[in-house]
């Protein structure tokens, strides 16, 4: 029996993806053989930044809503937000929340292919390799070089973030796909096929299946090699997909129609002191009065929470008195709002 919401916002791990009901007829697939579970970051030593926003986030309840429709309906979630609003951070909360494994991070820019997130493969290094092994590179079609001297192409590939979350593991990775609305204009088009049907090919690997069905593929969060077979990809548990955006561009109702979407809003005082409290600790007096300057000069819209605690946190680390740690907030705060001309010496 599945419970709901199986995501809770807590930072206790515990098994609960494993209450999720079958998906939707529609969204079913069919991958295998099953993979081991991913790696996990505590586990294997992972960058301590990102086990500590994993622990410290705050979500609202719209946010563990519709992160439990996102996994009910095995559909992406679309973050929209401001900087610093904690878009990123969300994906790494539900990984640690539901024992997930390591977060696969796909960073997007105007130049970011579809292809770059699914695979690399590198032809050239194929090439000197089989020239400093006096062997020879198979024309493309003649198989995959298995022949003694040979240079074998799954050396010279490795999947991408995309790729490697949409292998058959049995419970879903998470991924997440950084500042999609930084991409050129049809990227989001390029995701509908992928993101749809849960599959995709190795072209490569195609045209060599006939001598070698079976190639042993880099994953690209470990050094690790998975077995795909003829050349095509097909995941078994449908990802935990989180696309964030800064609201820059509009997207095509296709894409939109996909998605969960969810939009966060700058936090409010509440929040706020729950989000310092978190990372910091209780609030003193002075801790108090910087929430208050923050939210005051947050609605031009040009502060993130993470310069808040920034500045608390070096206000209280800073060993100067307190005339001087007001300074060191005033150096501080003007530095990230200069932009707008809006800083105000009396909010200190």
């Amino acid at each position: 029996m599945s419970l709901w919401p199986v995501y809770t916002g807590s930072s206790t791990p515990h098994d609960g993806v494993d209450a999720l009901p079958a998906p939707p007829p529609w969204r079913r697939f069919d991958g295998g053989p099953a993979l081991p579970p991913a790696p996990r970051d505590e586990a294997d030593g992972g960058a301590p930044g990102r086990v500590h926003r994993a622990r410290t986030y705050q979500p609202t309840q719209e946010t563990v809503q519709l992160v439990n429709a996102a996994l009910y309906l095995r559909r992406p979630l679309l973050v929209t937000g401001p900087p610093g609003s904690g878009k990123s951070s969300l994906p790494y909360a539900v990984a640690r929340e539901l024992r997930l494994g390591r977060v696969l991070r796909w960073n997007i820019t105007s130049r970011t292919t579809l292809t770059d997130g699914l695979y690399r493969y590198d032809p050239l290094s194929r090439l000197y390799a089989a020239g400093r092994a006096g062997g020879t590179v198979p024309a493309p079609g003649a198989g995959a070089g298995t022949r003694a001297g040979e240079a074998a192409i799954e050396d010279h590939l490795r999947l991408g973030p995309l790729g490697t979350a949409l292998l058959p593991y049995e419970r879903p990775r998470v991924l997440l796909i950084d500042e999609i609305d930084k991409s050129d204009l049809d990227l989001p088009n390029d995701l509908l096929h992928i993101l749809e049907e849960g599959q995709y090919e190795i072209p490569e690997l195609v045209r060599a299946a006939r001598s070698h069905p079976v190639a042993e593929v880099m994953v690209a969060d470990s050094e690790a090699r998975v077995p795909v077979r003829h050349g095509e990809v097909r995941c078994r548990a449908f990802p935990f997909v989180v696309l964030t955006s800064n609201g820059e561009r509009e997207f095509p109702p296709a894409f939109l129609r996909r998605c969960v979407r969810l939009e966060l809003r700058r936090p409010l005082r509440e929040q706020l002191e729950d989000i310092v409290r978190a990372h910091l600790g209780e609030l003193d007096e002075r801790d108090h009065a910087l929430v208050e300057t923050f939210l005051r000069r947050g609605g031009a819209g040009e502060l993130a929470t993470d310069q808040l605690l920034n500045a608390i946190y070096l206000t209280r680390t800073s060993g100067l008195d307190a005339s001087s740690r007001e300074e060191l907030a005033k150096a501080l705060m003007p530095y990230l709002g200069r932009a707008s001309g809006s800083w105000d010496p009396d909010d200190f």
